[in-house]
């Protein structure tokens, strides 16, 4: 590996026109296809396998022009104080706004309030539905105003107007704190890498590198039915490791240079030393994101796959394009430890290696003299963190988990007051008789067992479809949609139904948004345990053939199982109990996503198998190289600590830049990630690594024979460079350029 990557690196650096030509070629035709590309529509959310997406399909299936997945707008009205909806001029108003509303292309049905006894018993409140065709997304604009006109002509004349529902839809923003993550991670490169120059090249090659994944994903959003969480995603993702990956080739360029190498040969050396670490750290982010396909969602497969598409144009610009930027800069990059005039001083030699040690070095010299006190401390840190998790609650946020600002969390709130907080999560029970002799009978069935269950408000009469084999209830629950009442009360009517799939041959089934999230939330929680021995399985054996070792990547994977735990304590403590709320901008408190544990689990341990790669490769090099196991630490953290310290500096900054998303999806993953990030770059990697690997001596590189011997060598530390001559030869360039 090191030997190929090495050639790679100084062919780049040779070849660097066309190097830049082709990274150039690829931006410009992913940014024409984005361009040119129809908008994107509705990104379809499906869970297959579970009850209530066969209840959907199976409405799609009966009832064809009912637009099962269509917007729907609630358009809620309340009368003025002391007055009621009921009133002659309070009725006209809402009559005129039906009318308004039943005059769109897109519509489909509006329901008058006083016909579909859509007010509430004080007649203070009501409510007309619309439906329309196509998804919220998908609704034209002209279609959103008129939605808005509408209510803002009633508003005019006396009544209190607020519209619910998925007609409003709109695409979320990341907000500007995203670029000041940007900056903070540009002051870092320059204070790590010591000019703009060489500080400028990761940010550049990482900035055209998101451009080619973003676009590409903007190109095919359409086709493929990707949402815009899908393109965040990879922007954040695709930022963060872009930027780190490039850090580490172009710091190690410069520590070659410091060892008196020639430019070319510098490139060649650190794109088969950090280039190698890059591959594997790149193919555990891949694996994990990747393998969210497990669990069977689309919508997340969708997100995983553009993400990990995203990470590997990341890795292959540090091992093409930052050397052939390297070629074009020239002298311009400096060695490590010659000062730039950009931070004050003139040039000098690199160190003495007996010269004032650094703080890396003096870090890791303090750990493996107190590797049992930093152990405990890190592990009972990270354990105190991880606490809130005990009382994790999973959910999908609704509208009433909106700020009070939105005219959605204000339409929740009226209906709430009207109707009951179970008005809000109504669930649609679906019949399909067309095994049975009777339907109607079934449907009568159907109905008074629902009745006679605990905290149902009401069950309307059944609607059919026009062959008679199919029909739809819907139940009014009293209690919230993300409760855990609710919750029982879909898991009692579907042990019912199953008793009337016994006895009369009917399927019987609960869908609808609430009952969607259920079973969204019970996959996630399903696929977990699978998803987490998959992708750590996976990693595991990649980072033996890495490390030649069994104990390391065993004590990679369980740190990184305390981090995870410590970030989700965080996310808790934030999201759902509201600890520094105001300052993270969350309004309203509530569940944690249901994706998010999974989710979790595999962004951070690609992200933590990063500067474990980085940081321990460092030290496996010095080790193979004939140094003792406690010196080979040191001697990581001199070469590695400061580089990763930066990168993850960087990476909390790209990631923590998102929290200022409208979506709360996105800030919650922003957020999460940064502490993740935090926790295990400065707690696990820092001290956990370093007091374990203090702690078990040689015992940390130990490998069995047989396995030594069935293992590829890999050669992360670039042993066989040794080997290399200065300048390859001409028939070898020539068949790697074949390649």
């Amino acid at each position: 590996m090191a030997t190929f990557l090495y050639k790679l690196g100084r062919l780049a650096f040779r070849r660097r026109h066309f190097v830049a030509l082709i990274w150039v070629a690829l931006l410009t035709l992913a940014g024409v296809g984005a361009a040119s590309a129809p908008a994107a529509g509705n990104s379809s959310f499906s869970i297959p396998g579970t009850e209530a997406q066969k209840a959907f399909d199976l409405l799609d299936e009966r009832f064809p022009g009912m637009s099962a997945d269509g917007a729907t707008a609630r358009v809620v009205f309340k009368a003025p104080a002391g007055e009621k909806m009921t009133e002659a001029d309070n009725k006209a108003t809402v009559k005129k706004t039906v009318k308004e509303l039943s005059g769109g292309s897109e519509v489909t049905s509006v329901a008058n309030p006083y016909q579909a006894q859509a007010v509430s018993k004080d007649g203070t409140i009501a409510y007309a539905q619309v439906r329309y065709d196509v998804s919220g997304r998908e609704l034209e604009d002209s279609t959103k105003e008129a939605l808005e006109d509408a209510a803002q002509n009633a508003r005019d004349a006396g009544l209190t107007v607020e519209i619910g529902g998925d007609a409003l839809e709109a695409t979320p923003e990341t907000g500007s704190t995203e670029i000041i993550g940007i900056a903070v991670a540009a002051v870092v490169l320059v204070i790590t890498l010591g000019s703009l120059v060489a500080a400028g090249l990761p940010l550049l090659t990482a900035l055209i590198g998101v451009g080619i994944g973003v676009s590409a994903i903007t190109a095919l959003a359409n086709v493929l039915e990707l949402g815009s969480t899908t393109s965040t995603l990879a922007m954040m993702i695709g930022l963060a490791v872009g930027i780190d990956y490039a850090l580490f080739v172009v710091s190690r360029y410069r520590a070659e240079l410091a060892e008196g190498r020639d430019r070319e040969e510098a490139v060649g050396r650190a794109v088969g030393t950090a280039g190698s670490a890059v591959v594997f750290a790149g193919l555990t982010v891949v694996i994990a994101l990747a393998g969210l396909a497990v669990v069977n969602i689309p919508m997340l497969t969708k997100m995983g796959f553009a993400a990990a598409g995203t990470v590997v144009i990341a890795v292959l610009i540090a091992l093409t394009m930052i050397p052939a930027m390297l070629g074009y800069a020239g002298r311009k990059v400096q060695p490590a430890g010659a000062k730039s005039k950009l931070l004050g001083g003139g040039r000098k030699s690199a160190p003495a290696h007996g010269s004032k040690p650094n703080m890396g070095t003096r870090w890791a010299s303090f750990v493996v003299r107190r590797p049992v006190a930093v152990l405990l401390l890190g592990v009972v840190g990270l354990g105190a963190a991880a606490g809130p998790v005990s009382s994790l609650e999973l959910g999908l946020p609704d509208e009433g988990s909106q700020p009070t600002s939105t005219t959605q969390r204000r339409a929740y709130d009226l209906l709430s007051e009207g109707f009951g907080p179970g008005f809000n999560g109504p669930l649609m029970v679906v019949g399909d008789a067309k095994g049975s002799d009777d339907p109607q009978a079934v449907e009568k069935t159907t109905i008074d067992d629902i009745k006679g269950l605990d905290g149902v408000v009401s069950v309307s009469p059944a609607a059919y479809n026009k062959a008679g084999d199919t029909f739809i209830i819907t139940v009014i629950p009293d209690s919230k949609p993300s409760s855990t009442q609710t919750e029982d009360l879909v898991h009692s009517i579907r042990d019912e139904g199953a008793a009337i799939k016994a006895d009369t041959d009917t399927d019987v089934l609960v869908t609808g948004a609430t009952a969607m999230n259920i079973d969204f939330s019970q996959k996630m929680n399903d696929a977990l345990v699978p998803y987490l021995a998959l992708v750590v399985g996976l990693a595991f054996l990649l980072l033996i053939a890495v490390f030649r070792s069994i104990l390391v990547p065993l004590k990679a994977a369980l740190g990184f199982l305390l981090s995870v735990l410590a970030a989700l304590g965080a996310v808790v403590a934030v999201f759902q109990w509201g600890w520094l709320a105001g300052l993270m901008g969350v309004e309203e408190t509530g569940p944690i996503m249901s994706m998010m544990p999974i989710f979790m689990v595999g962004v951070v341990f690609g992200l933590a198998m990063d500067y474990e790669v980085f940081l321990v490769t460092r030290m496996r090099e010095a080790y193979v190289h004939g140094e003792k196991p406690a010196q080979a630490i040191v001697t990581g953290f001199r070469h590695g600590a400061r580089v990763v310290t930066a990168a993850a500096v960087i990476m909390i900054a790209v990631f923590a830049g998102f929290i200022g998303s409208s979506e709360s999806m996105i800030k919650m993953i922003g957020f999460g990630l940064a502490i993740a990030v935090f926790f295990d770059a400065f707690i696990v990697r820092m001290a956990i690594v370093p007091a374990v690997l203090a702690l078990l001596g040689k015992k940390a590189w130990w490998l069995p024979k047989w396995l030594d011997r069935a293992l590829p060598n890999v050669d992360v530390e670039g042993e066989g460079l040794r080997e290399q001559t200065k300048d390859p030869d001409p028939d070898e360039e020539r068949e790697l350029v074949r390649v």
